[in-house]
């Protein structure tokens, strides 16, 4: 009996609810009582399954293959974790965006910390069927996040959002219903024992897998993905890059760990390390095309997630590892550069980059911050980055795959390109007339502490990685 495991779930729940009763007085201490408890509850968490193992929970005390199992080994307590500490830092800034401050502000509350739920619930289902449920509440509580603000631009990247999300999640609930109809079991453990590969299998497995990269924006299904981002306020953009987009991406990996057939494995791995590859060029050369700092980030979160399936052709320990680390520092990085953006824009008025001179002058903390997430995402040493793009470099040598090592060093370059570009605007020194207003100095706090995150991901990767070896029993 785990029950930290419920709770993790629980308690962002039973906070969405008090945000919604609370009055105006009582919504922002209710969303930060309710965000210091789940940061307590998923540290927990964490902590068992590196001094205990693994831990499972039948809700309901109703098991395998009937029950709902929660489940947590050592990817999903980093997984907890990180979304812990990136949820906790982009809540914060929610609370001082003036526009969060501003009635509704009880429903957006409701509907970050439902999304933080169900991302909690995701990590946690053990069963194909409940990792839909919980990845279409998260689709749906981003959805309510982009759109909240009663303008044009937000209305229109939601319904974009959910337009594009809406048929990769009937496509992987067709897969997951051949499935249930061929084996009669949803549980991954069960299947991953049971699972051949006849033709309903690999059509099923197809749709899995087809319908979980349209969800990621994988090239070349990502179009859709970068303007939800730009219109979007920056906190939510924030929140969703860094943790909801990692969603589609969690899911398709557990799959392939547990259930997935070793003979369609190579092929299959195959086209996902293509399709990763070609994410990590195209997207990083959309990035160098962009004029605004908000659009270059998040063109660049589109080559970023590419790092993530190149572990697939690979297949190895190493890979394994360095792919989930990138997703993690990615997720530190990415938040690091939205909320900077944010802080940006509140204080000259827009982002374009031609406009961004003397920023390092005006505003040193959120240069500051631009500048050591830029570092992760380049995988420059110290970082997390850097660390991620080692084992994959190195998983790759190993295997003998030198064109995934190519791509990973040229997306390295490429990412360099975009972030300099953006650096180097904000180190030119401006006119006197045109120096921005600085915004109050704990508005840029948020920002410096995800980037010095990614930064430490780097500095002390072991603790982090010895966790991910903690595995389930197959």
């Amino acid at each position: 009996m785990t029950p930290e495991l419920a709770a993790s779930i629980l308690v962002p729940l039973i906070g969405a609810v008090l945000c919604l009763l609370s009055g105006p007085r009582g919504e922002r201490w209710a969303f930060g009582a309710t965000i210091l408890g789940t940061v307590g509850v998923v540290s927990s968490v964490a902590w068992s399954v590196a001094t205990r193992g693994p831990l499972r929970h039948a809700v309901g005390g109703w098991g395998a293959p009937l029950g709902i199992a929660l489940r947590a080994d050592g990817l999903a307590a980093v997984m907890l974790l990180v979304a812990g500490v990136v949820g906790a830092l982009t809540s914060a800034q929610a609370i001082l965006d003036g526009r969060a401050g501003r009635r509704p502000a009880g429903r957006f509350f409701a509907i970050w910390l439902a999304a933080w739920a169900a991302l909690n619930a995701l990590v946690l289902s053990a069963d194909i069927f409940n990792l839909y449920v919980t990845l279409e509440v998260t689709t749906l509580a981003a959805v309510g996040l982009i759109a909240i603000d009663d303008d044009r631009d937000a209305l229109s990247a939601g319904l974009r959002y959910l337009l594009v999300a809406l048929p990769g999640s009937l496509i992987y609930l067709l897969g997951v219903a051949i499935l249930y109809g061929t084996y009669a079991t949803l549980d991954l453990s069960v299947l991953g024992a049971r699972l051949s590969s006849d033709l309903a299998t690999r059509a099923a497995l197809a749709l899995l897998t087809l319908g979980l990269c349209l969800k990621a924006a994988l090239f070349p299904l990502h179009a859709w993905l970068p303007p939800s981002y730009v219109s979007a306020r920056s906190t939510v953009s924030a929140f969703v890059a860094a943790l909801v987009g990692k969603g589609a991406f969690y899911i398709l990996l557990r799959i392939w760990l547990a259930a997935f057939p070793a003979d369609l494995a190579p092929r299959v791995g195959q086209l996902l390390g293509a399709l990763g590859a070609a994410s990590v060029v195209w997207g990083a050369l959309l990035a160098l095309r962009q004029r605004r700092l908000k659009a270059l980030i998040a063109y660049s979160s589109v080559s970023q997630l590419g790092y993530f399936f190149l572990l697939f052709p690979l297949d190895t320990p190493g890979a394994w590892s360095g792919s989930v680390y990138m997703a993690i520092s990615h997720a530190a990085a990415k938040a690091s550069m939205f909320l900077a953006a944010g802080t940006i824009h509140r204080a000259v008025g827009h982002d374009d980059l031609d406009g961004l001179r003397g920023l390092s002058e005006q505003l040193p903390l959120t240069s500051c911050s631009l500048m050591l997430a830029g570092v992760s995402l380049m995988g420059m040493p110290p970082s997390g980055g850097f660390v991620a793009k080692w084992l994959l470099v190195r998983a790759a040598m190993e295997r003998g795959a030198w064109w995934l090592a190519v791509v990973v060093l040229a997306g390295g370059l490429l990412t360099a390109g975009y972030v300099f570009r953006m650096l180097r605007r904000a180190l030119t020194p401006s006119p006197r007339d045109a120096r921005p207003r600085p915004p109050p100095r704990r508005e840029e706090l948020a920002a410096f502490a995800l980037a010095l995150f990614a930064l430490l991901l780097g500095v002390a990767p072991k603790a982090p990685l010895e966790l991910l070896l903690v595995r389930l029993p197959s």
